[in-house]
């Protein structure tokens, strides 16, 4: 289900959006706006995953708010003027839509933005799966379920893999880190990074992973063992 919101200064032009929106089950408006600035409010609390947006806004334009959202929302432009067109695809908006525009000219615009959001949710399971490391030249993908333990050499690591060869990259623990899901990986040592399901065993401040024993940094200490006695 795409959550969106609509923002235009004419109030007759989000009361048809709000009609076809209530036609089609793959979205679901959840507020309309006629002042840029009460939806970037919004934003700021509620994250959506589309917005439907007029370009000629009297306070600042479609263009420029969009270039202010900070999060990454898709954009499909609602506008009477169609010299814009070119400005709005070139920031990746999803469909442009020539006001005024027919419900079935509408629904081609939706199935754009739906087949963008399950391509996007596609790539990003792909990546979860994957790290992507550079190292010996090359771009190497790693899959995360085979990771044993990450260590940290000044600003080198070791990614230490089942059954293959160990990875070296020049990088820090704490930018790799950033790569992957802290609800799997967690900081034990200023020099480790271990992934909780391959923990065989744990003991007096000791992690042992297919033999090796990674020790536990008093700073880590208390969010470790809080997360892993559960």
């Amino acid at each position: 289900m795409i959550r969106a919101i609509a923002i235009d200064d004419e109030p007759p032009a989000l009361r048809v959006l709000e009609k076809y929106c209530s036609k089609v089950e793959l979205i679901t408006l959840l507020k309309v706006f006629t002042r840029t600035d009460d939806a970037m409010k919004y934003l700021e609390k509620f994250p959506v995953d589309l917005i439907f947006l007029d370009i000629h806004m009297p306070a600042i334009s479609g263009i420029d708010f969009i270039k202010s959202v900070k999060q990454d929302t898709m954009v499909i432009f609602v506008t009477a003027h169609s010299q814009y067109a070119v400005e709005g695809f070139n920031l990746n908006a999803i469909d442009f839509l020539l006001k005024p525009f027919s419900f079935e000219r509408f629904q081609q615009a939706i199935k754009k933005a739906n087949d963008f959001q399950a391509l996007s949710t596609q790539s990003e399971t792909f990546q979860e799966q994957y790290l992507f490391v550079r190292a010996d030249y090359s771009l190497l993908k790693i899959p995360i379920a085979d990771i044993l333990f990450i260590e940290g050499l000044d600003d080198y690591i070791k990614i230490h893999i089942d059954k293959q060869k160990t990875v070296v990259a020049r990088m820090t623990l704490k930018s790799i880190q950033e790569k992957l899901n802290n609800n799997t990986f967690f900081r034990v040592h200023r020099s480790f990074i271990v992934p909780l399901n391959r923990i065989d065993s744990v003991r007096n401040r000791i992690i042992t992973i297919s033999g090796t024993e990674i020790p536990i940094g008093n700073s880590y200490a208390d969010t470790f063992f809080s997360v892993f006695r559960k």
